[in-house]
């Protein structure tokens, strides 16, 4: 994979089977390992070389001012930007006094797997050093998915051959130097050094450091411990400096004789508890994960995703890259929001510091929606983060002149970190985003604690935000004015449809919960004056359409704007935003992502089945997918206008986003929600999954290459496997009461252990619609 001949095509694992320096940087990426509080990216275990160095905790960043050319009120004044921590991954080897480099001696062999199922990146390799002297180096890391501050090594070196003089030097290292930006906008911008020390300590064979972030005044811990086992005559020793602690551990090999290093590695940050609070909190844990040890540790993490995988896996017949496709995307969504508990669930996870660590509205509409149906306990904790952060929205808001919460585009910790409005805070819908992942996540669990204690307030926050945002005209018809959709190429615009469809369902909603939960919303001032200001809002809410073309508009006026000229452009002028000006953009027919096709798929009902074709149709010669997240939007608008050819070619696209680094910026982390699309795509897409109320309703379709599509979803208490063939689908009850389902619009009941097999009608053949001149997916 990763379009090299080093990466093999398997059901369960990503193996490369040997070392590609030239991929090293995405390679470090696609073999991260995080469990949403915890990230290590796929470094080498001697640290060099390297691609990026990442070490990163869910929340601990850097403040930095925002500069701008000219000011303005309501402007952010500071950014916000992941760290990299201290790394504890290291353990470097010497071979006869030789530094173990890949560059240089001779690499006999070297291989890597990540195992999805157990959940650990293995290595493997031979190398003779330049005096002769050969050894073989296996090791074994995770991030623990059971014990939150817990990530792990096993080292073992061997002698072959002749005897060994070997040292191994397991190191904590703080304020690693960091490659300089490449210029990119989605890069992260570099923080040299942002890291002072506190604290560092060696003693037997426990290592700790502690540290403070400059400005944004967080401290971190980490510390690790070690077991050695060895030869006889193997030492130890271990020293610490304010940036490095290290154990020292030096033994001679005979022929045959291996020395094994069990590193385990505890980290916690804070921004209010002491520096002895925080030395005990990783003590702790490093005791907690001794009491099952290194063996503990494995069997831990194979439970855990023999249980995810029972629930969550997908099975593609057909297409052997998009099975593994699609299993590495759901290891890496799981690994993003595992034990993120209260946290944000970023762009990319914690697989990399690209878009500076912040999480977009991608997590509550990409990411959750896999989460619900899989992982759920995960989406109530994300969205927990959201209320958290109101206090930071309400005042946002408050800046703007606007009542409730405004949210922010893009965020570590809650306060807005966009310095460019028009793409930033103009795009609002954000709100109705978050308040759209809480009406899902109640209704596929029924958890009303949640609906009562977070959900209630995240939605009439929310609410405010829309009504005072809008305004009705002089005929009484609802606008919302001035914003930015989805589609980053159509800014500051009137009455996106997307926004206005997404503010309508967020309206009702609220008003609903506010009768629902009359005891939280008097505690919340909303009475019923307010929400039948909703309700009316919501019952006159202005939805742009062109009667001529009889398509919706993505926004009012959005059909009359000159086209962008296709043929004009060049294929090395995509990205567009990389080679043009947004004024330019800002002014066209030009769609960077799917906006109102994303509006088909998260308000269906407003929507019917002609009117979906149409504006497919329309959109697609428009649409040029400079963005990762558009992809598997179209693949399940595509499958839902019967272009399952067309569909099939971009789940692809969204499944090998990264595993063929198709947008040239994998190194910087991988694209978690376009990989939680490839589960929307099959899923959503071929599976025609939909959610009304609490019904679930199916519309299957395969395209020809697949003969089997099977997956099971978490839905109100039970466990529902769909199995899909060309020729029907059989739904299967795995666990809890009976449930009734919609197959291609029949009503069907599903009953325990009693599966019920229903024929899949052909598609309705519509034209293939076009793309944009070297916009067209690779076709499989």
């Amino acid at each position: 994979m990763i379009t090299h001949r080093s990466y093999a095509v398997e059901p369960w694992t990503v193996r490369e089977t040997e070392l590609s320096l030239d991929v090293l940087a995405q390679s470090e990426s696609v073999f991260a390992l995080s469990n949403g509080h915890v990230g290590w990216r796929g470094n080498l275990d001697e640290g060099e070389p390297h691609g990026l160095p990442g070490s990163y905790l869910n929340g601990v960043y850097e403040v930095h001012p925002l500069p701008y050319a000219e000011a303005g009120y309501g402007y952010p004044e500071s950014g916000q930007t992941v760290i990299d921590i201290t790394n504890g991954k290291i353990l470097r080897l010497l071979v006869d006094d030789e530094p173990f480099d890949l560059r240089y001696g001779r690499l006999v062999s070297h291989e890597r797997t990540l195992d999805l199922r157990r959940g650990v990146m293995e290595r493997t390799c031979e190398w003779v050093s330049p005096a002769g002297t050969r050894v073989r180096v296996r090791s074994t890391r995770l991030v623990s998915l059971t014990q939150r501050s817990i990530a792990a090594v096993a080292y073992e070196v061997e002698a072959v051959g002749s005897q060994a003089r070997v040292v191994i030097q397991s190191e904590l290292v703080a304020n690693e130097q960091l490659p300089e930006s490449n210029g990119d906008p989605r890069a992260a911008m570099a923080l040299q050094a942002p890291l002072e020390p506190e604290q560092d300590f060696a003693s037997g064979s426990r290592l700790r450091l502690v540290h403070r972030t400059r400005h944004s005044g967080l401290r971190v811990a980490v510390a690790a411990d070690h077991v050695v086992t060895g030869p006889e005559r193997t030492t130890t020793g271990g020293e610490s400096h304010p940036d490095l602690a290290r154990l020292t551990v030096a033994s001679v090999l005979e022929p045959g004789e291996k020395l094994r290093v069990e590193k385990t590695v505890a980290h916690g940050w804070s921004g209010a508890r002491s520096l002895p609070a925080m030395s005990d909190q990783v003590d702790a844990a490093l005791a907690a994960a001794a009491h099952g040890g290194w063996t503990g540790l494995v069997d831990q993490q194979r439970e855990y995703l023999d249980d995810f995988w029972a629930r969550a896996d997908v099975e593609v017949d057909g297409d052997e890259e998009i099975q593994q496709a699609v299993r590495f995307a759901l290891f890496h969504v799981l690994q993003a929001g595992a034990r993120a508990e209260e946290r944000a669930i970023p762009a990319k996870g914690l697989t990399g510091s690209g878009y500076d660590g912040h999480a977009f509205w991608d997590t509550e509409m990409f990411v959750l929606p896999v989460l619900i149906y899989t992982s759920p306990d995960a989406v109530a904790e994300a969205l927990r983060w959201r209320q958290n952060t109101l206090p930071a929205a309400r005042e946002r808001a408050a800046q703007l002149g606007l009542r409730g919460a405004a949210f922010p585009w893009r965020t570590i910790e809650g306060e807005e970190g966009s310095a460019y409005w028009p793409a930033g805070t103009a795009a609002f819908h954000v709100n109705a985003d978050i308040a759209h992942a809480v009406v899902r996540y109640v209704a596929a669990t029924g958890d009303e604690d949640f609906e009562r204690d977070t959900g209630v307030e995240l939605l009439v926050e929310t609410a405010r935000l829309w009504r005072s945002l809008g305004h009705h005209d002089h005929r009484g018809t609802f606008h919302i004015d001035g914003v930015t959709g989805p589609d980053e190429y159509s800014a500051i615009a009137d009455d996106n449809t997307y926004t206005n469809l997404m503010a309508r369902a967020n309206l009702l909603a609220a008003a609903d919960v506010v009768e629902r939960y009359p005891k939280v919303a008097e505690r919340l001032g909303a009475d019923d004056e307010e929400s039948a200001a909703w309700r009316d809002a919501a019952e006159s809410m202005n939805i742009p359409y062109n009667g001529e073309l009889g398509v919706h508009e993505q926004h009012a006026g959005f059909t009359r704007y000159q086209r962008w000229d296709f043929a004009g452009t060049r294929a090395d002028q995509y990205p567009l935003l990389l080679h043009f000006p947004y004024f330019d953009l800002y002014r066209k027919q030009v769609v960077k992502q799917a906006d109102l096709v994303l509006a088909m798929y998260t308000c269906g009902a407003e929507f019917d089945e002609e009117h979906i074709a149409r504006n497919f149709a329309y959109y697609e010669p428009l649409t040029v997918r400079d963005s990762s997240l558009s992809a598997c939007v179209q693949a399940v608008i595509a499958a839902q206008a019967g272009h399952l050819r067309l569909a099939y070619d971009y789940t692809a696209e969204a499944a090998l986003m990264d595993l063929e680094d198709l947008e040239h910026n994998t190194r910087d982390g991988l694209h978690i929600a376009s990989l939680a699309g490839t589960w929307m795509a099959l899923v959503a897409g071929f599976g025609g999954m939909r959610r009304s109320g609490e019904t679930l309703q199916f519309a299957p379709r395969l395209p020809e290459k697949f003969s089997r599509l099977a997956f099971s979803l978490q839905f109100r208490g039970r466990r529902l496997r769909v199995e899909i063939t060309q020729q029907s689908a059989t739904y299967t009850l795995l666990s809890g009461p009976p449930m009734h389902i919609r197959h291609h619009g029949e009503r069907v009941t599903v009953a325990p252990d009693t599966p019920t097999s229903h024929p899949v009608p052909p598609p309705r053949h519509r034209p293939a619609p076009e793309q944009p001149p070297h916009r067209k997916p690779n076709a499989r």
